[in-house]
């Protein structure tokens, strides 16, 4: 039986977001705490959003060799991202044709895709090669099985997939990104380490964390937070895709500007930051000499799959201490991670309370404001 109260109340939460958005920045407030408790929320987010839109899934230099591959989800739907015999970037299906087991988990390397029940397998353009005693069934036919591809694009190196056969391209949505950036040279970062984590947050407030830096001198106070001068900040309009602020300044380790050798980079672009949020769950701090990532999944309401990465620019691959300045960072960033994760919990226990009510934002938190609208837009638009 349809709930009506449910499906009324489910609207006004989304007609409260709306109007939010329609607030100029000036006057512009957080969004209703609502969007982060409602599974039916979740529900629209997921069939408006996620079914649709394109979504990173991990850097193209993690698949090296023909066979490597990476695992995810879009949704519901397992799907597999590898390298080919002759080296491309192809993504399909991770669901065996037979009885319907997931294939292939985490990343690794295949000569095929073997199925962990029945042993079904498959080469890596997804064609059916190998069923085990199936040839006694007359009505089987092993060439009419392909797992079904999956639309797959590399852009600046990062990984994108999409279910939406009518999505435009990537590089078509994120032209304007690539204006901003593109001195940088983000396409030849080299990723050095990957980690996956779950932490107890809705995922919007964990993508609202990292679009904003006026949280850094509070919640960051013994890590970053010291170095992070909110003057020195940037925030402009974002676009319909991203958004995107800038920190320039010179950093505490040396990674954190260009290397002498980096011939891409002139005047202040040698120590700016660009901070970026990719919607709907892309959020890259790209520096000259290094970059590190999140890509986020709900799992429910109150949890969200986080996959965690990073790496260097080349002038830092190639140089003899790029080791100890990435082990450096990468302890730094597993503190500052731990500094986010109690604060973006905290968060989450907060926007259940009765008494809860979303308060102004400030002029560092613009990227608030588009990612609400962002969403706004997408929500009820299929």
């Amino acid at each position: 039986m349809a709930d009506p109260a449910g499906t009324n109340t489910l609207q006004a939460l989304v007609d409260e977001l709306r109007t939010g958005c329609e607030r100029s920045f000036g006057d512009a407030h957080a969004m209703p705490p609502g969007v982060y408790t409602s599974p039916d929320f979740l529900a629209l987010e997921e069939r408006d959003i996620f079914a649709q839109e394109w979504q990173c899934v991990g850097r193209a230099s993690a698949l090296k060799a023909a066979g490597d591959y990476l695992t995810a989800r879009i949704g519901e739907q397992p799907i597999v991202v590898l390298r080919d015999e002759d080296m491309q970037l192809k993504a399909m299906s991770n669901v065996c044709l037979h009885r319907m087991s997931v294939l292939l988990e985490g990343r690794g390397n295949v000569r095929r895709i073997v199925c962990p029940y029945h042993a079904w397998n498959y080469s890596l353009d997804g064609a059916l090669k190998g069923a085990p005693l199936m040839d006694r069934q007359a009505g089987f036919c092993k060439e009419s099985y392909k797992l079904p591809q999956i639309r797959c694009e590399e852009w600046q190196g990062w990984i994108y997939v999409t279910l939406n056969q009518s999505a435009p391209p990537v590089h078509t949505q994120l032209a304007k990104l690539n204006e901003l950036i593109d001195a940088y040279g983000m396409s030849n970062y080299i990723e050095t380490f990957h980690e996956e984590h779950v932490w107890n947050t809705n995922w919007k407030i964990l993508a609202e964390n990292f679009m904003e830096s006026y949280h850094l001198p509070m919640l960051h106070r013994a890590t970053v937070g010291p170095h992070s001068r909110l003057e020195e900040m940037e925030c402009p309009p974002g676009y319909p895709a991203f958004n995107y602020h800038w920190i320039t300044k010179e950093a505490s380790l040396p990674i954190g500007n260009a290397h002498p050798s980096n011939t891409r980079l002139t005047g202040h672009w040698r120590k700016t930051t660009a901070l970026l949020a990719i919607y709907p769950t892309h959020l890259i701090t790209l520096t000259p000499g290094y970059f590190w990532y999140l890509v986020l999944q709900p799992q429910g309401v109150g949890k969200v799959h986080i996959r965690f990465g990073g790496g260097l620019a080349p002038e830092f691959i190639a140089d003899p201490e790029a080791n100890a300045h990435m082990a450096t960072l990468k302890q730094l960033l597993d503190e500052v991670n731990a500094e986010d994760r109690r604060g973006v919990e905290a968060v989450f226990r907060g926007v259940h309370a009765p008494l809860a009510r979303p308060g102004q934002l400030s002029h560092l938190e613009r990227p608030n404001y588009d990612f609400a609208r962002y969403l706004a837009g997408k929500i009820g638009a299929h």
